[in-house]
């Protein structure tokens, strides 16, 4: 293998090219040696293209790799061997003179040589992507985002060890940044002096994720919250935990501390409410596991939390998804849901009320049950029956509108009369001899003579 500096930009392409029958060129490469314990030589490649499907994605044999031993080919067979399943759309070429020439594959999976070569390639790999995180044309780590940051997460879940090499390496969509991806360095060094926790919320869609009623309070404080917007985000955000000792916190849960709250009025709000919440729950019973007082919201009437320690409206989203039928397991670990309401949303003044002067009166009692349906939905979550979910918002439409443009009750009983008579001409008619078509004749006939 020819020494670096030997070699132009063109030569390594082409290389690269006639080596792995690509013809795009790479985003990146490294050309390095190793010595010491292990010494080896090594050209890796980032491709200029992404896997064509979800196969090559999850597959660690992609004979990305061709191990030469003393310049002679041995294999390009491996599985997981000389690269974590994450990095497998890494190509390469390694030529190493301390393994035998008659290698095997059980040889491989058990020498202590071919681990050192392993985790010094893991380690020249992050130095390459990170290059290429830093370089000025934006636009090729853009490229490789597209084409490798799925993989890059699924890292962050099965690599615990190479954690502090791959979360800078991340990017994410935020709600100071909708249209260009950032990194968690940017959002540490944009935070306030008094924030102490990197926020996030897990949504389907960038879509969903702006207009959730979780970023109301946050955005009003100008608190940045990272999207999570692909399956996997949520499952990689929790396995890191922290960042630069900031710890991950989801916005959908309960508990949410943004600091900066006045105690006193929190403390009289609450016993002003505190009835309403009562009430609240008794109405809704277990669909809930408590109602309280909102530090979140500042627009939307209420909003539905998962507990702590319970799946998210996104995790339980996914995992109904892969149940396969079984939903046993959905039950137990969808843990707690807690409704949270705005006091000074006016829905919210109104059902306070109702509470107190007139607590069994069923126009109150419906408004707290489609109350409750909405904040399903607008959280993320699924209502358990869409239909019924409909009629209740008919029946509200239906009393809102009545009469407002003129109709009155009057029109109805005589639409409803009008339908029980033509019920019981069809009933009579039923009954009645059948004439023929050539017989039936009105007074006023046009084509009769």
């Amino acid at each position: 293998m020819r020494n670096p500096k030997e070699v132009e930009k063109e030569d390594y392409h082409e290389f690269y090219k006639k080596t792995f029958n690509e013809f795009l060129d790479p985003l990146a490469y490294t050309h390095f040696t190793t010595e010491g314990e292990v010494e080896f030589r090594s050209v890796l490649y980032i491709p200029g293209m992404g896997p064509l499907n979800n196969e090559e994605v999850i597959n660690p044999k992609t004979k990305n790799i061709r191990l030469y031993v003393k310049r002679v080919f041995i294999s390009d067979d491996f599985d997981g061997e000389l690269f974590p399943r994450y990095l497998s759309f890494v190509k390469g070429v390694v030529d190493s003179n301390d393994l035998p020439l008659n290698v095997s594959r059980e040889i491989l999976q058990e020498s202590r040589i071919v681990r050192i070569m392993r985790k010094r390639l893991v380690r020249k790999t992050f130095d390459m992507i990170q290059d290429l995180s830093e370089s000025e044309n934006k636009e090729d780590y853009k490229k490789f985002w597209e084409n490798f940051g799925r993989l890059l997460k699924l890292g962050c879940i099965e690599d615990s060890g190479n954690h502090k090499r791959i979360t800078p390496l991340l990017r994410f969509f935020t709600s100071k940044s909708e249209e260009e991806l950032r990194s968690l360095d940017d959002y540490v060094e944009n935070m306030g002096e008094k924030q102490n926790a990197i926020y996030y919320l897990a949504t389907d869609s960038l879509k969903s994720a702006k207009s959730a009623p979780f970023l109301e309070k946050l955005v009003q404080k100008d608190i940045e919250v990272l999207y999570l917007i692909e399956p996997i985000d949520e499952v990689a955000i929790q396995n890191l935990q922290t960042y630069k000792e900031k710890k991950f916190v989801d916005i959908s849960k309960e508990d949410l501390e943004l600091g900066d709250e006045d105690e006193v009025k929190e403390r009289e709000t609450k016993q002003e409410y505190n009835l309403l919440c009562d009430w609240i729950k008794q109405q809704l019973g277990d669909k809930v596991a408590k109602v309280q007082i909102s530090k979140r919201l500042s627009s939307s009437p209420c909003v539905l939390v998962s507990g702590k320690f319970g799946w998210s409206a996104n995790m339980e989203r996914l995992m109904k998804a892969q149940a396969l039928g079984d939903t046993s397991s959905l039950e137990f670990m969808r843990g707690r849901r807690i409704l949270e309401v705005n006091p000074d949303h006016p829905i919210i003044k109104d059902l306070n009320a109702a509470c107190k002067n007139a607590p069994d009166g069923s126009d109150a009692k419906r408004a707290v049950d489609l109350l409750y349906d909405t904040a399903l939905i607008s959280s993320g979550f699924s209502p358990d029956s869409p239909a019924e979910l409909g009629n209740k918002i008919y029946e509200m439409m239906a009393m809102a509108l009545g009469g407002r443009w003129g109709r009155s009750e009057s029109d109805d009983a005589e639409a409803s009369e009008d339908d029980s008579e033509e019920d019981g001409n069809t009933r009579e008619s039923s009954e009645t001899q059948v004439i023929e078509p050539s017989e039936v004749r009105s007074e006023n006939d046009p084509w009769q003579d």
